[in-house]
Protein backbone atom coordinates (compact mmCIF):
# COMPACT_ATOMS: atom_id res chain seq x y z
CA UNK A 1 0.00 0.00 0.00
CA UNK A 2 1.50 3.30 -1.11
CA UNK A 3 1.84 5.96 1.57
CA UNK A 4 -0.23 8.97 0.54
CA UNK A 5 -0.73 12.46 1.96
CA UNK A 6 -4.44 11.86 2.21
CA UNK A 7 -3.72 9.29 4.95
CA UNK A 8 -2.96 11.99 7.53
CA UNK A 9 -5.83 14.15 6.32
CA UNK A 10 -8.33 11.32 6.79
CA UNK A 11 -7.01 10.57 10.28
CA UNK A 12 -7.41 14.23 11.27
CA UNK A 13 -10.88 14.39 9.68
CA UNK A 14 -12.06 11.43 11.75
CA UNK A 15 -11.04 13.15 14.99
CA UNK A 16 -13.09 16.29 14.31
CA UNK A 17 -15.96 16.65 16.76
CA UNK A 18 -18.24 18.38 14.27
CA UNK A 19 -17.12 16.70 11.06
CA UNK A 20 -18.96 17.13 7.79
CA UNK A 21 -19.39 14.44 5.15
CA UNK A 22 -16.23 14.38 3.06
CA UNK A 23 -15.98 14.46 -0.73
CA UNK A 24 -12.64 13.26 -2.10
CA UNK A 25 -12.40 14.44 -5.67
CA UNK A 26 -9.80 14.23 -8.39
CA UNK A 27 -8.96 12.60 -11.69
CA UNK A 28 -9.71 8.96 -12.41
CA UNK A 29 -7.40 6.20 -11.17
CA UNK A 30 -5.23 8.35 -8.87
CA UNK A 31 -5.82 6.16 -5.82
CA UNK A 32 -8.90 7.72 -4.20
CA UNK A 33 -10.76 4.46 -3.61
CA UNK A 34 -7.71 2.51 -2.43
CA UNK A 35 -6.74 5.19 0.09
CA UNK A 36 -10.26 5.48 1.51
CA UNK A 37 -10.64 1.69 1.76
CA UNK A 38 -7.30 1.42 3.55
CA UNK A 39 -8.34 4.14 6.01
CA UNK A 40 -11.75 2.54 6.58
CA UNK A 41 -10.37 -0.92 7.34
CA UNK A 42 -8.10 0.51 10.02
CA UNK A 43 -10.59 2.85 11.67
CA UNK A 44 -14.12 1.40 11.58
CA UNK A 45 -15.84 -1.73 12.83
CA UNK A 46 -18.33 -1.70 9.96
CA UNK A 47 -17.95 -0.38 6.40
CA UNK A 48 -20.82 0.17 4.01
CA UNK A 49 -19.25 0.66 0.59
CA UNK A 50 -21.43 1.43 -2.40
CA UNK A 51 -20.07 1.97 -5.91
CA UNK A 52 -22.73 3.67 -8.01
CA UNK A 53 -20.96 2.77 -11.27
CA UNK A 54 -20.57 -0.94 -10.52
CA UNK A 55 -23.75 -1.28 -8.44
CA UNK A 56 -26.33 0.92 -10.21
CA UNK A 57 -29.20 -0.70 -8.27
CA UNK A 58 -28.18 1.41 -5.27
CA UNK A 59 -29.04 4.62 -7.12
CA UNK A 60 -32.65 4.03 -6.06
CA UNK A 61 -31.95 4.32 -2.34
CA UNK A 62 -32.83 8.03 -2.56
CA UNK A 63 -36.16 7.51 -4.36
CA UNK A 64 -38.18 7.82 -1.14
CA UNK A 65 -36.46 10.96 0.13
CA UNK A 66 -33.26 12.00 1.84
CA UNK A 67 -33.90 11.24 5.50
CA UNK A 68 -31.09 9.12 6.89
CA UNK A 69 -33.28 6.33 8.27
CA UNK A 70 -35.14 6.00 4.97
CA UNK A 71 -31.87 5.80 3.03
CA UNK A 72 -30.46 3.17 5.38
CA UNK A 73 -33.66 1.15 5.18
CA UNK A 74 -33.47 1.14 1.39
CA UNK A 75 -29.81 0.10 1.49
CA UNK A 76 -30.62 -2.77 3.85
CA UNK A 77 -33.43 -3.94 1.59
CA UNK A 78 -30.94 -4.35 -1.25
CA UNK A 79 -28.26 -5.90 0.98
CA UNK A 80 -29.54 -7.03 4.41
CA UNK A 81 -26.07 -8.17 5.48
CA UNK A 82 -24.85 -4.60 5.95
CA UNK A 83 -24.55 -3.31 9.52
CA UNK A 84 -25.36 0.26 10.60
CA UNK A 85 -23.91 0.91 14.04
CA UNK A 86 -23.80 4.60 15.12
CA UNK A 87 -20.24 5.75 15.77
CA UNK A 88 -18.76 2.54 14.35
CA UNK A 89 -19.91 2.58 10.72
CA UNK A 90 -18.46 4.42 7.75
CA UNK A 91 -20.66 4.93 4.71
CA UNK A 92 -18.46 5.14 1.62
CA UNK A 93 -20.25 6.22 -1.54
CA UNK A 94 -17.91 5.75 -4.52
CA UNK A 95 -18.29 7.04 -8.10
CA UNK A 96 -20.46 9.90 -6.87
CA UNK A 97 -20.64 11.42 -10.35
CA UNK A 98 -22.91 8.52 -11.38
CA UNK A 99 -25.47 9.43 -8.71
CA UNK A 100 -25.70 13.20 -8.07
CA UNK A 101 -28.75 12.60 -5.84
CA UNK A 102 -26.35 11.22 -3.25
CA UNK A 103 -24.95 14.71 -2.77
CA UNK A 104 -28.37 15.99 -1.72
CA UNK A 105 -28.39 13.48 1.14
CA UNK A 106 -25.23 14.90 2.69
CA UNK A 107 -27.16 17.63 4.51
CA UNK A 108 -29.27 14.97 6.22
CA UNK A 109 -26.22 12.91 7.20
CA UNK A 110 -24.51 16.00 8.59
CA UNK A 111 -27.52 17.05 10.69
CA UNK A 112 -28.13 13.46 11.84
CA UNK A 113 -24.50 12.97 12.93
CA UNK A 114 -24.64 9.25 13.73
CA UNK A 115 -22.55 8.05 10.81
CA UNK A 116 -19.33 9.15 9.13
CA UNK A 117 -19.73 9.60 5.37
CA UNK A 118 -17.09 9.76 2.65
CA UNK A 119 -17.89 10.21 -1.02
CA UNK A 120 -15.47 9.83 -3.88
CA UNK A 121 -15.69 10.56 -7.55
CA UNK A 122 -14.11 12.14 -10.58
CA UNK A 123 -16.79 14.85 -10.58
CA UNK A 124 -16.77 15.49 -14.29
CA UNK A 125 -18.48 18.20 -16.31
CA UNK A 126 -22.05 19.11 -15.42
CA UNK A 127 -22.10 16.46 -12.71
CA UNK A 128 -19.47 18.44 -10.83
CA UNK A 129 -21.54 21.62 -10.83
CA UNK A 130 -24.71 19.79 -9.84
CA UNK A 131 -22.99 18.07 -6.91
CA UNK A 132 -21.51 21.36 -5.73
CA UNK A 133 -24.89 23.10 -5.71
CA UNK A 134 -26.66 20.22 -3.99
CA UNK A 135 -24.32 19.95 -1.02
CA UNK A 136 -22.98 23.43 -0.36
CA UNK A 137 -22.42 24.10 3.33
CA UNK A 138 -22.80 20.48 4.43
CA UNK A 139 -19.65 18.88 3.06
CA UNK A 140 -15.89 19.15 3.17
CA UNK A 141 -13.81 18.80 0.01
CA UNK A 142 -10.40 17.22 -0.44
CA UNK A 143 -8.64 17.58 -3.77
CA UNK A 144 -6.50 14.53 -4.52
CA UNK A 145 -3.89 14.16 -7.25
CA UNK A 146 -1.60 11.49 -8.58
CA UNK A 147 1.51 11.00 -6.45
CA UNK A 148 3.63 14.12 -6.07
CA UNK A 149 7.40 13.84 -5.90
CA UNK A 150 7.42 13.65 -2.10
CA UNK A 151 5.07 10.66 -2.23
CA UNK A 152 7.25 9.15 -4.98
CA UNK A 153 10.26 9.50 -2.67
CA UNK A 154 8.32 7.64 0.02
CA UNK A 155 7.50 4.90 -2.51
CA UNK A 156 11.22 4.74 -3.36
CA UNK A 157 12.13 4.07 0.27
CA UNK A 158 13.09 7.57 1.43
CA UNK A 159 11.62 8.90 4.67
CA UNK A 160 10.76 12.28 6.12
CA UNK A 161 14.27 12.71 7.55
CA UNK A 162 15.70 12.77 4.04
CA UNK A 163 13.07 15.26 2.87
CA UNK A 164 13.74 17.49 5.90
CA UNK A 165 17.43 17.48 5.00
CA UNK A 166 16.57 18.66 1.50
CA UNK A 167 14.43 21.45 2.89
CA UNK A 168 17.14 22.49 5.36
CA UNK A 169 19.54 22.83 2.44
CA UNK A 170 17.06 25.05 0.62
CA UNK A 171 16.23 27.32 3.54
CA UNK A 172 19.93 27.71 4.43
CA UNK A 173 20.96 28.08 0.76
CA UNK A 174 23.42 25.27 1.26
CA UNK A 175 24.22 23.33 -1.94
CA UNK A 176 23.43 19.64 -1.85
CA UNK A 177 26.37 17.27 -1.58
CA UNK A 178 27.40 15.78 -4.91
CA UNK A 179 26.08 12.33 -3.97
CA UNK A 180 22.73 13.73 -2.77
CA UNK A 181 22.38 15.86 -5.89
CA UNK A 182 23.15 12.92 -8.21
CA UNK A 183 20.87 10.46 -6.38
CA UNK A 184 18.02 12.95 -6.19
CA UNK A 185 18.39 13.85 -9.87
CA UNK A 186 18.29 10.18 -10.82
CA UNK A 187 15.10 9.57 -8.82
CA UNK A 188 13.54 12.68 -10.33
CA UNK A 189 14.29 11.52 -13.88
CA UNK A 190 12.54 8.26 -13.05
CA UNK A 191 9.59 10.25 -11.69
CA UNK A 192 9.33 12.23 -14.93
CA UNK A 193 9.06 9.00 -16.91
CA UNK A 194 6.87 7.10 -14.45
CA UNK A 195 4.66 9.96 -13.30
CA UNK A 196 2.44 9.58 -10.27
CA UNK A 197 -0.39 7.26 -11.29
CA UNK A 198 -0.49 4.66 -8.46
CA UNK A 199 -0.74 1.56 -10.65
CA UNK A 200 2.33 2.63 -12.61
CA UNK A 201 4.28 3.64 -9.50
CA UNK A 202 3.45 0.32 -7.84
CA UNK A 203 4.76 -1.60 -10.85
CA UNK A 204 7.96 0.41 -10.85
CA UNK A 205 8.42 0.20 -7.05
CA UNK A 206 8.05 -3.57 -7.13
CA UNK A 207 10.36 -4.26 -10.08
CA UNK A 208 12.70 -1.22 -10.13
CA UNK A 209 12.34 -1.46 -13.91
CA UNK A 210 10.45 0.52 -16.56
CA UNK A 211 9.24 -2.71 -18.15
CA UNK A 212 5.46 -2.72 -18.49
CA UNK A 213 4.98 0.84 -17.24
CA UNK A 214 4.51 2.39 -20.68
CA UNK A 215 1.74 -0.09 -21.48
CA UNK A 216 -0.03 0.84 -18.24
CA UNK A 217 0.28 4.56 -19.01
CA UNK A 218 -1.03 4.17 -22.54
CA UNK A 219 -3.99 2.18 -21.21
CA UNK A 220 -4.70 5.03 -18.78
CA UNK A 221 -4.75 7.44 -21.72
CA UNK A 222 -7.29 5.21 -23.47
CA UNK A 223 -9.33 4.95 -20.26
CA UNK A 224 -9.52 8.74 -20.08
CA UNK A 225 -10.84 8.81 -23.64
CA UNK A 226 -13.53 6.30 -22.64
CA UNK A 227 -14.46 8.47 -19.64
CA UNK A 228 -14.78 11.50 -21.91
CA UNK A 229 -17.04 9.51 -24.22
CA UNK A 230 -19.13 8.39 -21.23
CA UNK A 231 -19.47 11.62 -19.26
CA UNK A 232 -19.12 14.52 -21.71
CA UNK A 233 -22.53 15.33 -23.13
CA UNK A 234 -23.91 16.48 -26.46
CA UNK A 235 -21.72 18.17 -29.05
CA UNK A 236 -19.18 19.00 -26.32
CA UNK A 237 -18.00 15.39 -26.41
CA UNK A 238 -16.26 15.81 -29.76
CA UNK A 239 -14.70 19.09 -28.67
CA UNK A 240 -13.42 17.64 -25.38
CA UNK A 241 -11.87 14.70 -27.22
CA UNK A 242 -10.32 17.01 -29.78
CA UNK A 243 -8.66 19.17 -27.14
CA UNK A 244 -7.52 16.13 -25.15
CA UNK A 245 -5.90 14.55 -28.22
CA UNK A 246 -4.01 17.75 -29.11
CA UNK A 247 -2.39 18.61 -25.77
CA UNK A 248 1.01 17.27 -26.82
CA UNK A 249 0.61 19.14 -30.13
CA UNK A 250 0.28 22.45 -28.29
CA UNK A 251 3.23 21.67 -26.05
CA UNK A 252 5.41 20.90 -29.07
CA UNK A 253 5.10 24.53 -30.19
CA UNK A 254 7.67 27.11 -29.24
CA UNK A 255 5.18 29.17 -27.20
CA UNK A 256 3.14 26.12 -26.08
CA UNK A 257 -0.04 28.20 -26.13
CA UNK A 258 -3.44 26.67 -26.81
CA UNK A 259 -4.41 27.52 -30.40
CA UNK A 260 -7.79 26.33 -31.51
CA UNK A 261 -6.77 26.55 -35.18
CA UNK A 262 -4.52 23.53 -34.55
CA UNK A 263 -7.69 21.54 -33.83
CA UNK A 264 -10.08 22.59 -36.57
CA UNK A 265 -9.97 25.06 -39.44
CA UNK A 266 -12.11 28.11 -38.76
CA UNK A 267 -12.73 27.13 -35.13
CA UNK A 268 -13.10 29.90 -32.55
CA UNK A 269 -11.59 29.89 -29.11
CA UNK A 270 -14.86 30.58 -27.32
CA UNK A 271 -16.34 27.43 -28.86
CA UNK A 272 -13.77 25.30 -27.02
CA UNK A 273 -13.59 27.05 -23.65
CA UNK A 274 -16.25 24.71 -22.24
CA UNK A 275 -14.21 21.70 -23.37
CA UNK A 276 -11.09 23.01 -21.65
CA UNK A 277 -13.06 23.73 -18.46
CA UNK A 278 -14.47 20.19 -18.56
CA UNK A 279 -10.99 18.66 -18.80
CA UNK A 280 -9.77 20.91 -16.00
CA UNK A 281 -12.68 20.00 -13.70
CA UNK A 282 -12.00 16.33 -14.42
CA UNK A 283 -8.39 16.77 -13.27
CA UNK A 284 -7.02 15.66 -16.64
CA UNK A 285 -5.31 18.94 -17.52
CA UNK A 286 -3.79 21.89 -15.68
CA UNK A 287 -4.62 25.26 -17.24
CA UNK A 288 -2.01 28.04 -17.10
CA UNK A 289 -3.39 31.52 -17.87
CA UNK A 290 -1.50 34.49 -19.28
CA UNK A 291 -1.47 37.38 -16.82
CA UNK A 292 -2.35 40.75 -18.29
CA UNK A 293 -0.02 42.93 -16.22
CA UNK A 294 3.02 42.14 -14.10
CA UNK A 295 1.53 43.12 -10.79
CA UNK A 296 -0.44 41.71 -7.88
CA UNK A 297 -2.96 40.27 -7.36
CA UNK A 298 -2.65 37.27 -9.65
CA UNK A 299 -6.27 36.16 -9.44
CA UNK A 300 -8.39 38.35 -11.64
CA UNK A 301 -5.31 39.70 -13.44
CA UNK A 302 -5.26 37.30 -16.38
CA UNK A 303 -6.68 36.88 -19.86
CA UNK A 304 -9.12 33.92 -19.89
CA UNK A 305 -8.68 33.62 -23.68
CA UNK A 306 -4.91 33.00 -23.55
CA UNK A 307 -3.69 29.87 -21.82
CA UNK A 308 -1.49 26.80 -21.98
CA UNK A 309 -2.59 23.26 -21.26
CA UNK A 310 -0.44 20.78 -19.36
CA UNK A 311 -1.14 17.15 -18.55
CA UNK A 312 -2.18 16.61 -14.95
CA UNK A 313 0.46 13.87 -14.79
CA UNK A 314 3.78 14.19 -16.64
CA UNK A 315 4.10 10.43 -17.04
CA UNK A 316 0.98 10.56 -19.23
CA UNK A 317 2.53 13.33 -21.35
CA UNK A 318 5.57 11.16 -22.00
CA UNK A 319 3.33 8.16 -22.73
CA UNK A 320 1.51 10.24 -25.36
CA UNK A 321 4.68 10.89 -27.37
CA UNK A 322 5.70 8.91 -30.44
CA UNK A 323 7.83 5.76 -30.23
CA UNK A 324 11.05 7.52 -31.24
CA UNK A 325 10.67 10.11 -28.46
CA UNK A 326 9.95 7.29 -26.00
CA UNK A 327 13.19 5.51 -26.96
CA UNK A 328 15.17 8.75 -26.71
CA UNK A 329 13.85 9.53 -23.23
CA UNK A 330 14.27 6.07 -21.78
CA UNK A 331 17.61 5.28 -23.41
CA UNK A 332 19.33 8.67 -23.36
CA UNK A 333 17.51 10.61 -20.60
CA UNK A 334 17.04 13.37 -23.16
CA UNK A 335 14.41 15.37 -21.28
CA UNK A 336 15.46 18.61 -22.95
CA UNK A 337 13.78 17.51 -26.15
CA UNK A 338 10.27 18.60 -27.09
CA UNK A 339 11.22 22.29 -26.69
CA UNK A 340 11.40 22.05 -22.92
CA UNK A 341 7.77 20.97 -22.61
CA UNK A 342 8.53 18.04 -20.30
CA UNK A 343 10.25 20.25 -17.73
CA UNK A 344 7.50 22.85 -17.95
CA UNK A 345 4.81 20.20 -17.57
CA UNK A 346 6.33 18.66 -14.48
CA UNK A 347 6.93 22.04 -12.84
CA UNK A 348 3.29 22.96 -13.55
CA UNK A 349 2.24 19.63 -12.05
CA UNK A 350 4.34 20.17 -8.92
CA UNK A 351 3.04 23.71 -8.42
CA UNK A 352 -0.59 22.60 -8.72
CA UNK A 353 -0.03 19.81 -6.21
CA UNK A 354 1.13 22.43 -3.72
CA UNK A 355 -2.07 24.40 -4.20
CA UNK A 356 -0.88 27.03 -6.67
CA UNK A 357 -2.91 28.30 -9.62
CA UNK A 358 -0.88 28.57 -12.81
CA UNK A 359 0.03 31.82 -14.58
CA UNK A 360 2.57 32.81 -17.24
CA UNK A 361 3.47 35.98 -19.12
CA UNK A 362 4.22 36.67 -22.78
CA UNK A 363 4.73 40.06 -24.40
CA UNK A 364 6.27 40.57 -27.82
CA UNK A 365 6.92 44.31 -27.44
CA UNK A 366 9.35 44.35 -25.79
CA UNK A 367 10.16 40.66 -25.98
CA UNK A 368 9.51 39.32 -22.50
CA UNK A 369 8.20 35.96 -21.37
CA UNK A 370 8.11 34.02 -18.14
CA UNK A 371 7.05 30.42 -17.58
CA UNK A 372 5.25 30.75 -14.25
CA UNK A 373 4.40 33.19 -11.49
CA UNK A 374 3.62 32.59 -7.82
CA UNK A 375 3.55 34.99 -4.92
CA UNK A 376 4.53 35.33 -1.28
CA UNK A 377 2.97 37.77 1.20
CA UNK A 378 3.94 40.90 -0.71
CA UNK A 379 5.91 39.90 -3.81
CA UNK A 380 5.17 38.68 -7.31
CA UNK A 381 7.69 35.92 -8.02
CA UNK A 382 8.67 34.96 -11.58
CA UNK A 383 9.76 31.35 -12.10
CA UNK A 384 11.90 30.46 -15.11
CA UNK A 385 12.20 26.82 -16.11
CA UNK A 386 15.41 26.10 -18.01
CA UNK A 387 15.78 22.90 -20.00
CA UNK A 388 19.45 23.82 -20.44
CA UNK A 389 21.85 26.22 -18.77
CA UNK A 390 21.28 29.18 -21.11
CA UNK A 391 21.21 32.74 -19.84
CA UNK A 392 18.10 33.83 -17.94
CA UNK A 393 17.47 36.96 -20.01
CA UNK A 394 13.81 37.51 -19.12
CA UNK A 395 14.35 36.80 -15.44
CA UNK A 396 17.17 39.33 -15.22
CA UNK A 397 15.15 41.89 -17.16
CA UNK A 398 12.21 41.62 -14.79
CA UNK A 399 14.32 42.01 -11.67
CA UNK A 400 16.72 44.66 -13.01
CA UNK A 401 14.03 46.87 -14.52
CA UNK A 402 13.01 50.29 -13.25
CA UNK A 403 11.50 49.75 -9.80
CA UNK A 404 8.42 51.72 -10.80
CA UNK A 405 7.76 49.45 -13.76
CA UNK A 406 7.58 46.05 -11.99
CA UNK A 407 7.45 47.18 -8.37
CA UNK A 408 5.81 43.96 -7.14
CA UNK A 409 8.76 41.86 -8.38
CA UNK A 410 11.59 41.79 -5.83
CA UNK A 411 13.30 38.49 -6.66
CA UNK A 412 12.88 35.45 -8.85
CA UNK A 413 13.43 31.68 -9.03
CA UNK A 414 15.31 29.67 -11.62
CA UNK A 415 14.63 25.94 -11.90
CA UNK A 416 17.24 23.93 -13.76
CA UNK A 417 19.72 21.07 -13.43
CA UNK A 418 22.03 23.15 -11.20
CA UNK A 419 22.53 23.01 -7.46
CA UNK A 420 21.09 25.38 -4.84
CA UNK A 421 22.27 28.99 -5.04
CA UNK A 422 21.37 32.66 -4.72
CA UNK A 423 23.03 35.52 -6.61
CA UNK A 424 21.25 38.38 -4.85
CA UNK A 425 18.53 38.55 -7.51
CA UNK A 426 17.12 35.06 -7.94
CA UNK A 427 17.29 31.68 -6.26
CA UNK A 428 18.50 28.68 -8.22
CA UNK A 429 17.06 25.26 -7.38
CA UNK A 430 17.21 21.90 -9.13
CA UNK A 431 13.86 20.82 -10.60
CA UNK A 432 13.65 18.05 -8.03
CA UNK A 433 13.20 20.53 -5.16
CA UNK A 434 10.17 22.25 -6.69
CA UNK A 435 7.89 20.19 -4.45
CA UNK A 436 9.28 22.12 -1.45
CA UNK A 437 8.86 25.56 -2.99
CA UNK A 438 5.75 26.65 -1.09
CA UNK A 439 7.29 25.60 2.22
CA UNK A 440 10.46 27.51 1.31
CA UNK A 441 8.64 30.70 0.32
CA UNK A 442 6.58 30.65 3.50
CA UNK A 443 9.59 30.35 5.81
CA UNK A 444 12.53 31.94 3.96
CA UNK A 445 14.37 34.69 5.83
Amino acid sequence: MLKRKIDNFLAEWKQKKDKKPLIVKGARQIGKTASIEHFAKNNYVHIVEINFALQPKFKRIFDDGFEVDIILKNISRIDPSLVFSPGETLLFFDELQDCPNCATSLKSFKLDGRYDVICSGSLMGLYYQQIESNSVGYKEDYEMYSLDFEEFLWASGYGDDFIDELYDSMINLQPLSSITFDVLSSIFRDYMIIGGMPEVVNRYAETKQFSGTLQLQQQLLRDYEEDITKYASGFDKAKVLAVYRHISTFLAQENKKFQVTKIARGARNREYMGAVEWLSNAGIVNVCYCIATLELPLKGNYDPKQYKLYYGDTGLLIASLDDEAQDDLRSNNNFGTYKGAIYENIVADMLVKQGYDLYYYNNNSPSLEMDFFVRDTNSLIPIEVKANNNATVSLNRLIDSDANKYSDIRYGIKLCNNNIGFNGKFYTFPYSLTFLLKRFLKNKK
